[in-house]
């Protein structure tokens, strides 16, 4: 692959520190199309459009009827119109919203006349999908969003391309073609696809004349070997099948052979990693987030975190980051972290699974805070490994823990649309980098239906509904259309907000130790919060940040029907009895000013007072 890359005089240099960071994900199709009335733009100005902002009478106003129903529905798998320009539109509203760097969806351009509107199957690796703009319309989105104090993290995929050949297998019974399961055979292939979505093209010698709508690009990967070819994955659990095996109709490209020490990287291989170090040398990007890592060999994970990060010092980005989405426990998390090279790991089911129990009700706090402290277990010093090299996240645009039968976000019952304030603000304070899933701010409420009998294709269906589009369309959130959802009067872009304000100035809240505390409701007798009976817990859970003498406290209130008081534990060897803790933060802005003293109960406690389904940070 032949690459002609003109350097800038000057790139933009990496963070000092990415737990510093508070990352907003957001998928480009469902974000902005730039039509959007009465939003405001960099400088805060209204900016008019033609659609509507959402009220709340506007919910389910695009399921009225059966037939409406099915549009709606259907339209939630196609493509809907947002934009890299529809982002730069908005990059003030994420400003003033506390987010200091966007992990963006996959770019690159998907196979013509499919409906891969999340872009995760890329057909040709150095061209911008259509759809969501140009590559100078990237770059200067990227630029944008420097000059506005935001870093740009690029979501990559290298385990796979998109549906770019058919398989020649058939059913000898009946005659038709059949898509094969993975069995660890190679299978024959019919042809390339055409622009039509045909094989009709010789496999796998190279399109000639060159067509860019056929096959996949760059001519590279056209070469024999390139691919697998082994069918599509059926056990998700089995290591060999989840590594050469195909996502459903995507194809697995072969990344190389050999231990992770010795690994020896595919032609392939190497041509995917040349082409994302053009994409960071041409767009000045900052990090990657590396799509399925689990599907990959960990010696190809290896070569590119290498590779990359070795580049990006050769433009002076020191530090760029390079987050794998390893779903999973977080002890494999780590080991496969610190055998490839990675700087962070994403998607760790038990940190979103116990953040979201926890703040529910459904579950111990303890069980979620457990998770940093237990070093022996991970053999890591603790929190040291968890305040820069986790992502942290409650929601996102898989919600792979949830299974097949069922997804929803967060806010998609009673309990979580009470308390989706509560836990945004968990996850911004507690350790690791907090990231924000694209409408979360806004309370987005998607969920896909219980299933009885979940069928494999049932995960795509079920993705849909919560990755509804923030800028209305056919497919907006609430079951709306035609309706956007960039309102910064909205109490939960506005207390969120002001919370990461607090985080950005109290660097105890990103860098501290944590530490989940005590509680008493008369002083004198103290427990760890905890469920108890088959109801929720209501309580206040609070915890601790420390970073060398301040500690910093904070709690939420999981009960969203009243207001709950209780003495707190602090580090009796950082304070004294009479010491004053500030209330720096509360969802009841009168409280914030007022003063909590010290008291030697428990060693030491403050008293504090959290709202109904409230947040409050205090400090000394």
């Amino acid at each position: 692959m032949q690459m002609d890359i003109q350097k800038q005089n000057h790139y933009h240099p990496s963070p000092r520190d990415w737990s510093d960071q508070v990352i907003y994900f957001l998928l480009i199709d469902r974000f902005s199309n730039q039509l959007e009335d009465g939003y405001k733009d960099a400088a805060g100005q209204i900016v008019q459009g033609s659609t509507p902002l959402f009220s709340p009478g506007d919910t389910n106003n695009a399921v009225q009827a059966a037939t409406d129903i099915q549009n709606w529905e259907n339209a939630g798998s196609q493509w809907l119109g947002g934009t890299l320009k529809g982002i730069q539109s908005k990059l003030g509203y994420l400003k003033r919203l506390g987010v200091t760097a966007l992990w963006i969806s996959p770019i690159l351009r998907q196979r013509p006349g499919a409906d891969d509107y999340h872009g995760y199957g890329t057909q040709n690796f150095l061209e911008v999908d259509p759809h969501f703009g140009t590559a100078q319309a990237f770059k200067e989105l990227v630029t944008a969003a420097h000059d506005a104090g935001l870093y740009v993290i690029l979501d990559v995929i290298l385990n796979h391309s998109a549906d770019v050949f058919q398989y020649n297998t058939v059913d000898p019974t009946t005659g038709q073609p059949y898509v094969p399961v993975w069995t660890g055979a190679t299978y024959p292939v019919t042809g390339w696809r055409d622009p039509d979505g045909l094989p009709s093209l010789p496999f796998p010698a190279p399109v000639d004349p060159p067509d860019m709508d056929s096959a996949v690009w760059p001519r590279e990967l056209q070469a024999d070997g390139a691919f697998t070819r082994k069918g599509q994955i059926v056990h998700w659990d089995d290591p060999q099948e989840t590594t050469e095996g195909d996502f459903f109709g995507l194809k697995d490209i072969h990344q190389g052979t050999g231990p992770v020490d010795e690994y020896q990287p595919s032609a392939a291989f190497q041509t995917l990693v040349e082409a994302y170090k053009h994409w960071i040398a041409d767009a000045d990007i900052d990090g990657f987030r590396v799509d399925t890592v689990k599907h990959m060999d960990p010696g190809a994970t290896r070569y590119f975190a290498s590779a990359i990060h070795e580049f990006a010092q050769t433009i002076g980005k020191d530090s760029f980051f390079l987050v794998g989405e390893i779903t999973g426990s977080r002890e494999e998390a780590i080991r496969l972290r610190d055998e490839t090279g990675l700087d962070a790991a994403l998607g760790l089911a038990d940190v979103q699974g116990r953040m979201v129990d926890a703040v529910k009700g459904w579950g111990d706090p303890a069980g979620y805070f457990d998770l940093f402290r237990n070093s022996i277990q991970v053999d890591k010093a603790t929190h040291t490994w968890f305040r820069n090299h986790v992502v942290t996240a409650f929601d996102d645009h898989d919600l792979v823990r949830q299974g097949k039968s069922y997804k929803a976000r967060f806010a998609a019952d009673q309990d979580g649309q009470a308390l989706e304030l509560a836990i945004l603000a968990l996850n911004a304070t507690t350790l690791g980098i907090p990231c924000i899933y694209y409408g979360s701010e806004q309370q987005f409420d998607g969920k896909f239906p219980p299933k009885v009998n979940p069928q494999p294709t049932d995960d795509f269906k079920a993705d849909r509904y919560i990755r509804e589009a923030m800028f209305g369309g056919p497919f907006g959130s609430f079951r709306s259309r035609g309706r956007h959802f960039f309102d910064e009067s909205r109490d939960s872009y506005q207390e969120l907000g002001k919370i990461l304000a607090v985080r950005k100035k109290e660097l105890a809240l990103r860098r501290g130790r944590q530490y989940l505390r005590p509680i008493s409701d008369d002083g004198v007798t103290f427990w760890y919060p905890e469920r108890i009976g088959a109801g929720r817990m209501t309580s206040i859970v609070a915890w601790s940040r420390i970073l060398s003498d301040r500690e910093v406290v904070c709690a939420i209130n999981t009960d969203w029907a009243a207001q709950r008081t209780a003495w707190v534990t602090i580090d009796v060897g950082l304070h004294s009895a009479g010491d004053k803790f500030e209330c720096l933060y509360s969802t009841d802005q009168n409280k914030v000013g007022s003063l909590a003293a010290a008291e030697p109960r428990n060693g030491m406690a403050i008293r504090i007072e959290v709202p109904p389904a409230g947040f409050v940070v205090l400090g000394p």
